[in-house]
């Protein structure tokens, strides 16, 4: 310890001496000072200040720098893997919109309009695409309003030639979607409107669930084309009985969709209502009506977004209740009942009974009957006014049809 002026003065001594002792050992405040090391000059602090402040300042870039770098590389994973095949499919837009060659131009006409169908999109990945909306009114391109007919078959159409004959010279105001049993390929010829134009399907069981997926699938397939309208189903059993000028202008021109919704106290149609639907769907908002709908682009986007009635009939609709027969007529009622006239434009004879409807072969096929299939005493209203018009399509018909149909179609048929 130190005790004491005389030490305190020793000490002070010690930090400023520089003497030698006797033999040039040094003195006490030399020893000292080992323990007392001199006070850096104002600008050692500073050089050192500095020095460190550099390194922290390198280290936090570098930091920064490899921090961007794998941020970056998770990023573009995931454009790569997900947005970019969610919004710009390769296989759908004809080109890769990451790629040089494939401007932002083609980019955004092959967005608008996808020149191919296949994609790799889940079911849900789909319908969310499918259901987005542009916000702005006006559509930066010259928007020409298209008919989409969605075709629901098994395998092949028996009377693809008869709609090929329907839709030629009409290229731009139409467009071609179907859905058959996965992998299975339609042998048409490169000039047919259905070439190329199968979606990726999936299994479909009658009277299942899986029939609505079908139908969402076809509507969201069709909705990624902007241009797309109007959007009628079909099956392969399905004939037109006008030609494409009137199909088209009554389509385009009508103020609602023509899906059939009515409700009536049999087995067949109130009997099919589960209590457990309630409170979401009462009794006395069920609804039943054909399967072969048309829609316009604002119902098919409302359907295709739909998920809260969709669970609601996959879980408490099975057997013998068929959602394909309720689930779009019980929704368009319990939201948009103004929009819909109510009924359907598709012609069919179910007065024979039974679970299915007549069909019709090669030995049927006359004018007269055509012609009795437009005009057949049915009165309906189109746009709110009185009309006779009010099937354009027909079903079902045997394949052994197709000839004699074709043989119609430079007379009754008009086209």
């Amino acid at each position: 310890m130190w005790g004491g002026d005389s030490n305190a003065k020793q000490m002070l001594k010690s930090r400023g001496g520089t003497g030698v002792g006797v033999g040039g050992l040094p003195t006490a405040g030399d020893e000292e000072s080992d323990y007392f090391p001199p006070t850096p000059r104002k600008d050692y602090w500073w050089s050192t200040g500095l020095l460190k402040l550099v390194t922290a300042t390198v280290i936090f870039m570098g930091g920064v720098v490899l921090g961007l770098s794998v941020s970056g590389s998770v990023a573009r994973y995931y454009y790569n893997a997900s947005h970019a095949e969610l919004f710009f499919p390769a296989t759908t837009y004809g080109c890769d919109p990451r790629d040089r060659d494939c401007g932002m131009g083609l980019a955004f006409r092959a967005f608008v309009h996808p020149p191919r169908l296949a994609h790799s999109m889940t079911d849900d990945e789909l319908f969310w695409r499918a259901s987005l909306v542009p916000k702005a009114e006006e559509f930066p391109f010259q928007r020409v309003p298209k008919v989409a007919f969605l075709f629901m078959a098994r395998g092949p159409i028996p009377f693809a030639p008869l709609w090929d004959k329907f839709f030629r010279d009409h290229q731009g105001l139409y467009s071609v979607y179907v859905h058959t049993v996965p992998d299975y390929k339609l042998n048409v010829s490169k000039s047919s409107a259905f070439y190329g134009r199968q979606i990726p399907s999936e299994e479909v069981s009658w009277g299942s669930i899986t029939l609505v997926d079908a139908e969402k699938r076809l509507l969201a397939n069709a909705l990624l084309d902007f241009s797309n309208e109007r959007f009628v189903l079909l099956s392969e059993s399905c004939i037109p009985v006008f030609n494409f000028p009137t199909v088209y202008e009554y389509l385009i021109n009508s103020a609602h969709s023509f899906v059939e919704s009515y409700n009536i106290d049999t087995p067949q149609s109130a009997g099919r209502y589960n209590r457990r639907m309630a409170p979401h769907i009462m009794a006395d908002q069920w609804r039943k009506g054909s399967e072969w709908f048309e829609l316009n682009r604002e119902l098919a986007v409302q359907i295709v977004a739909d998920y809260k009635y969709y669970s609601i009939f996959r879980k408490h609709c099975r057997p013998s209740c068929y959602p394909d027969e309720h689930y779009i007529p019980t929704y368009l009622h319990l939201f948009h009942g103004p929009l819909n006239a109510n009924r359907t434009i598709t012609w069919v004879d179910w007065s024979r009974g039974g679970p299915h409807p007549a069909s019709y072969g090669a030995a049927d096929i006359t004018e007269e009957f055509i012609q009795a299939i437009r005009n057949n005493g049915t009165q309906c209203f189109y746009n709110s006014k009185p009309t006779s018009v009010c099937y354009l399509f027909a079903r079902k018909f045997a394949p052994n049809a197709l000839g004699r149909l074709m043989n119609m179609t430079s007379t009754v048929l008009d086209f």
